[in-house]
């Protein structure tokens, strides 16, 4: 008896193609390492401590991932060593490169408490220190002292120093492990380096208690607008959406 072919293949439910996950998916990776691809467009950092699911699939399918994001112009940084991932922006005089990510500069008040962070951290570390922990009450009392008349009131300049510690633990850059008390990461070295803090270190010890209406900018040394809340020259980036 001979066995009937069918002409045509039999149409195959969306649900059962595993390689296709939605209409008109023509997307190669598996939902997971979609998910980590959108989260490192989404977020500064992805750290392994705080993703520890996201860090696995990141290390899983990296190859792939920063495939995707060099197709953007946008490189991926994995640092094993701090469990931290971030992305950054392709820039090329050869090339004409559309930016998607800009950057966007740290707050005075941000860049004190940065320089303050990181020079307790450095201390620590060369002391052999497995971490570095600082109070609230330390913070302000060092970085208020560089905060000059046209910065308010003593209630302003406090509250623009708690602001930028609320806005560095949200990026992981502090820990709050108990109220009032901080432990400073690794990814102040990161978006601090060596060379940043010492420009700041040296400007910081040259003013002295001189009064000062300008901050200088952690970048070039240019002292911007007397505001009191200037951009510095040390950069977060960010989406450009």
């Amino acid at each position: 008896m001979t066995e009937t072919v069918e002409p045509f293949v039999a149409p195959v439910p969306m649900e059962a193609d595993p390689g296709e996950y939605f209409p008109g998916d023509r997307g190669v990776l598996d939902p997971e390492a979609r998910r980590v691809l959108v989260r490192l467009l989404q977020r500064r950092f992805l750290l392994a401590a705080r993703n520890r699911d996201d860090w696995k699939v990141l290390l899983e399918n990296q190859s792939v991932i920063e495939s995707r994001l060099h197709d953007l112009f946008v490189d991926l940084v994995v640092d094993s060593g701090r469990g931290v991932a971030y992305k950054q922006q392709i820039r090329s005089d050869e090339l004409d490169v559309p930016i998607l990510l800009r950057d966007e500069a740290y707050t005075r008040a941000e860049t004190l408490v940065l320089v303050y962070l990181r020079t307790v951290y450095q201390r620590e570390s060369t002391a052999g220190e497995a971490s570095a922990r600082v109070d609230i009450e330390e913070v302000e009392q060092t970085v208020l002292s560089y905060f000059a008349e046209v910065d308010g009131d003593q209630a302003r300049r406090q509250k623009a120093v708690r602001a930028a510690l609320a806005r560095l633990r949200q990026e992981g850059i502090v820990e709050e492990e108990s109220e009032g008390r901080y432990r400073i990461s690794p990814l102040v070295e990161i978006v601090l380096g060596a060379e940043q803090l010492r420009e700041l270190s040296d400007w910081l010890r040259e003013r002295g208690e001189r009064p000062a209406t300008r901050e200088p900018d952690a970048g070039t040394g240019a002292a911007p607008d007397p505001d009191p809340e200037p951009t510095a020259g040390i950069d977060r980036e960010e989406h450009a959406l």
